[in-house]
């Protein structure tokens, strides 16, 4: 495993999404124990997650980096840091004080009024007076009766919009029925970060583990690889219906190896076991 590590030009991350509803302290010691090179933390109502001083404490205790901070745009996160542009300007500044390189947040409902109406020139406006990079994840068509309900503005699909910096999401691709490998060569530089997990086109956010859904999960990160794509990843599998904390691990051990497998320079994936 060293001598694949030493050869990633990409950091591999876990997202304390992965471990929702255990806190950020969980997440941090099982990417620690797992090996991961990093934590992508999502805002939620847990303290921890929302303050700087603890993050760093965590950061400082486990000796691994925050590279990433998820907004709290999420529906479970309404409460979380009041209006809408709220949750994105502060999660900057928290990005920025933890060293993290990257802000993920979702595209707007419809519903949000200015707010989405304003989406893409605000996060632009946001990018230039501060440096960071907000990447507008993917997310998937609402479906109600056979028919799709319109949620997001401008559109849950990031690729034809004007984002400077993007997040892809591999179980809303597999929700929504797309190529996440053409996905990913159509957003070229534009493609900042990626949320690495597998889906099916069941209309269940299910976040798998990579190779249990139907997206081509491998060829894709390949793609990133050949292509020298210099962006980071964070493991995103959803681990609720683990049994108990070693099903957790193992889950997350799996994944891990998976990214370091197909994101590996010069490797040869069929020598590798998966």
């Amino acid at each position: 495993m060293e001598d694949q590590k030493s050869t990633l030009r990409v950091p591999i991350t876990l997202s304390s999404a992965s471990v929702y509803p255990l806190t950020v302290h969980d997440a941090f010691a099982m990417a620690k124990d797992v090996g991961y090179d990093g934590l992508e933390v999502l805002i939620t109502g847990n303290a921890a997650s929302q303050s700087a001083t603890a993050l760093k404490a965590l950061m400082d205790k486990y000796q691994l980096p925050i590279m990433a901070i998820h907004a709290p745009t999420l529906l479970l996160t309404q409460q979380v840091w009041g209006s809408a542009w709220a949750k994105i300007e502060r999660s900057v500044i928290l990005a920025q004080a933890v060293g993290a390189s990257v802000v993920v947040a979702h595209p707007p409902f419809r519903w949000q009024g200015s707010y989405a109406e304003e989406f893409g020139e605000g996060v632009q406006r946001l990018i230039d007076s501060t440096g960071m990079k907000i990447a507008v994840e993917n997310m998937y068509p609402w479906r109600a009766r056979g028919r799709e309900a319109k949620m997001y503005l401008p559109h849950w699909d990031p690729v034809p919009q004007n984002y400077q910096h993007v997040t892809w999401d591999f179980s809303h691709a597999a929700i929504a029925n797309m190529d996440s490998r053409q996905a990913v060569e159509d957003l070229g530089q534009r493609l900042a970060h990626v949320h690495l997990c597998d889906g099916l086109d069941n209309g269940k956010d299910e976040h798998l583990v990579p190779g249990l859904g139907t997206q081509p999960v491998a060829e894709t990160l390949e793609y990133l690889r050949d292509t020298n794509w210099s962006g980071t990843v964070a493991v995103e599998v959803s681990t609720r219906k683990a049994r108990n904390a070693g099903q957790k691990e193992e889950w997350l051990g799996k994944t891990l190896e998976f990214a370091r497998k197909h994101l590996t320079v010069g490797s040869d994936p069929a020598s590798m076991t998966q």
